[in-house]
């Protein structure tokens, strides 16, 4: 389960974009509190509830942005409107608005259901709401919440990310930083921090042992390119721009790439594929994560980037004996899954399925994983592992 406080504001925008979400059907007015007399009144426009949150507000010149709009969302349906709602509620208290005017709206339009909150930064004696380290605590709060304990799980991440085969430190990096979590290296130990904040580590003595031991499955990757054989006429190779749908309808920019055929491996055979550019260029590489066998590689050893991304009409018609082979995998995949791991799985900031760790990017509103692409330069910069080896 994620939360994700959105951009602030001076005005109270998120009003409107809940309520144009109920008009449609698209979502559902749950709860509205601390409204006072206002809430005994019928027919309530969305006008109301803005002029109530901005009188409030007005009682404080120096808070410039007084609208609070945060998102808590779940894996797929695992949470119902309800039990999202009163998760919601117990935030809002362990946040210090518990007794500040809020609307709850839970929104349907998405595979993840989620809920909005919109509410007001300034209280009722003209004070602002405490908002120090308020990302970190958004997660503390959530986590109390929901029962995750962050040290077990950190510590249940590295050791599954250990489990994998890996050839290069980079490769064991981005393992852990598709989970959200962000890498340093320091005196022989990387410091893995998430929420803000150090969660765990794991020494360089130990990555650089599980990468002696990597083998490449030579006919695991015969079995991808087989696959990809099969598909590539269903799903389209050709890479396109990543963006995440913002309030308003409004398109982020581009974060990195993906194609038809990479959501399709992700999806159905649990093979993800991160292309790895930079400045918004055209990618220069990939890695091949492939999650249903614990095993990472270089894209070069699945098939030249050139050919992975080519268009579909560029590519010649498929072998009988390829698409054979890939029948055989697709097969052999759905024996090795139970009927809930058939379907595509949701991975988030704070629990991942039991068997597979697939984020999906492209959710509603929030950024469910580290949404920016992992580039040379970027990444550098961020402290994260270099990939323009590949």
């Amino acid at each position: 389960m994620i939360v994700k406080i959105l951009d602030p504001s001076t005005t109270f925008k998120g009003v409107r974009y809940n309520t144009n979400k109920v008009d449609k059907d698209k979502g559902e007015l749950m709860k509205v509190s601390g409204f006072g007399a206002l809430q005994a009144l019928q027919n309530l426009r969305p006008e109301d509830y803005v002029n109530y949150l901005e009188a409030q507000s007005a009682a404080s010149k120096r808070t410039k942005y007084p609208q609070l709009h945060a998102v808590i969302s779940c894996k797929g349906r695992s949470h119902s409107k309800q039990q999202l709602t009163a998760i919601a509620e117990q935030w809002l208290n362990g946040m210090g608005y518990g007794q500040q005017p809020y609307l709850l709206v839970f929104h349907k339009d998405t595979a993840n259901n989620h809920i909005h909150i919109v509410s007001t930064r300034v209280d009722r004696d003209g004070k602002k709401i405490n908002d120090s380290f308020e990302k970190i605590r958004a997660y503390e709060v959530l986590n109390r919440i929901v029962g995750v304990d962050e040290k077990q799980e950190v510590d249940k991440n590295i050791e599954k990310a250990l489990s994998y085969g890996f050839s290069t430190r980079a490769q064991f990096m981005m393992i852990l930083e598709a989970q959200g979590y962000s890498l340093k290296l320091s005196d022989g130990i990387y410091q893995i921090s998430r929420y803000g904040k150090r969660q765990g580590a794991v020494s360089l003595e130990q990555v650089d042992a599980k990468i002696g031991t990597f083998s490449k499955d030579i006919s695991r990757l015969a079995q991808l390119r087989a696959v990809f054989a099969k598909y590539r006429g269903q799903y389209d190779p050709a890479i396109v721009h990543v963006t995440a749908p913002l309030p308003g309808n409004r398109p982020s920019a581009p974060s990195g790439y993906t194609s038809a055929m990479a959501q399709m491996l992700s999806d159905k055979f649990g093979v993800q594929i991160i292309f790895h550019g930079k400045d918004g260029k055209l990618p220069y590489g990939y890695t091949v994560i492939d999650h249903s066998r614990k095993m990472v590689y270089k894209g070069k050893d699945l098939m030249p980037l050139t050919e992975f991304i080519a268009p579909s009409e560029d590519i010649p018609e498929i072998s009988a004996k390829a698409e054979t082979k890939a029948g055989r995998v697709e097969q052999n995949e759905k024996e090795q899954k139970t009927p809930s791991e058939e379907t595509p799985a949701y991975t988030d900031h704070v629990q991942g399925t039991s068997e597979q760790w697939i984020p999906n990017i492209q959710i509603d509103i929030s950024d469910d994983i580290d949404d920016e692409a992992i580039h040379g330069r970027n990444r550098r910069r961020k402290r994260k592992a270099r990939t323009n080896t590949r």
